[in-house]
C-alpha cells in the first residue's frame, strides 16, 4: 500500500478529529462509523466522505466494511488520536481520563466566557467547579493530610481480637443499642 498523500493525511487527521469530536458529543460507536463511511450507501450523510472508512474498497468497487469494521475504525481512530494528543501534551492518562478531561475544557470555556464577557456570578461559580474538577481528575491538587487521633489528643490503639471476641464485642454493642 503506498503512502498516502499529503491531502489524504490531511482527509483522514480531519475524520480521526469527526470521529473525536463526534465521541465527545456523546455519540455511539456504529453510528461515528457509518458517518464517516467512504462509501454513500452506508454513510448517514449519504456523502462519500473523503478518506472515510472503506475508502479503499469503495474505490475498487468492492463490498463495504461491516457494522463491526465500522466500530472498531471508530474506535481505532479516536484511540489514536487520543495517543496523539497525549505525546502533544506530554501527558501519560488513560483515555477514558482524556476524555473526561477534554469535555470539562469545553464546558469550562463556555462557563468562562459569560464569567468574563457578562460577570456572571453563577457562571464564575460554574467555571471554579469545572476547575476543580478538572485539577481532581487530573490529580493537579495535592491530597489533603488527615490524622487520627484517639482520646485526648494521643495514639489509637490497635489490638487484635479473635473472630470470637469480634462476635462478642458485636453482641455487646448490639445489646448497648437496644
Amino acid at each position: 500500500m503506498a503512502r498516502p498523500t499529503r491531502a489524504q493525511r490531511a482527509a483522514i487527521a480531519q475524520r480521526r478529529a469527526d470521529a473525536v469530536e463526534l465521541q465527545l458529543a456523546g455519540v455511539d460507536w456504529l453510528t461515528i462509523g457509518r458517518k464517516l463511511a467512504a462509501d454513500p450507501t452506508i454513510n448517514s450523510d449519504r456523502i462519500a466522505y473523503p478518506q472515510g472508512y472503506g475508502a479503499e474498497l469503495y474505490a475498487k468497487g468492492k463490498e463495504s466494511p461491516d457494522d463491526a469494521a465500522l466500530i472498531r475504525y471508530a474506535c481505532k481512530d479516536v484511540q489514536l488520536s487520543l495517543q496523539e494528543r497525549h505525546t502533544e501534551l506530554g501527558v501519560s492518562v488513560d483515555e477514558l481520563r482524556a476524555l473526561h478531561h477534554m469535555r470539562l475544557e469545553r464546558l469550562f470555556f463556555v462557563a468562562f466566557r459569560r464569567a468574563v464577557k457578562d460577570g456572571d456570578l453563577p457562571a464564575i461559580d460554574r467555571a471554579v467547579r469545572i476547575l476543580e474538577r478538572d485539577a481532581r481528575l487530573l490529580g493537579i491538587d495535592e491530597p489533603t493530610r488527615t490524622e487520627l487521633s484517639g482520646p485526648d489528643e494521643g495514639p489509637i490503639t490497635v489490638e487484635t481480637v479473635t473472630a470470637g471476641e469480634l462476635a462478642q464485642l458485636i453482641a455487646a454493642t448490639e445489646g448497648e443499642a437496644s
